[in-house]
């Protein structure tokens, strides 16, 4: 598998299942070094966020989240991110997230390079 750059890919979800706080107002930022990769988010009823996760040897990415949502809470949570290049060269991301606070459930999303 290529392995893909995220640096300076901008994301926003198309479509969530479970208690996401995220929706198609939120967009993230990616900046990567080496393996590492981190975002910024915010929008909707996110006020600001931060992802900080590793790419792994088969491609998927692994991250930790946390973000302050528009009710002043602190939230934060984990996800596994598996890439799909879509046929215009853009990434699809499909991402099975849990939060670690909270009722600690857990959910599905898909964000789309825009």
């Amino acid at each position: 598998m290529t392995m893909i750059y995220y640096g300076g890919r901008l994301f926003s979800p198309v479509s969530t299942q479970g208690a996401s706080e995220t929706s198609s107002a939120t967009v993230f930022k990616y900046e990567q070094t080496g393996n590492m990769v981190i975002a910024t988010y915010s929008g909707g009823d996110i006020q600001f966020g931060h992802l900080l996760g590793t790419v792994n040897k088969d491609g998927s990415l692994d991250f930790r989240y946390h973000h302050r949502n528009k009710n002043n809470e602190l939230m934060a949570g984990l996800c596994h991110t598996e890439p799909e290049v879509l046929d215009n060269g853009k990434l699809r991301l499909h991402e099975t997230w849990q939060w670690t606070n909270g009722d600690k459930t857990h959910g599905t999303s898909i964000l789309e390079e825009i």
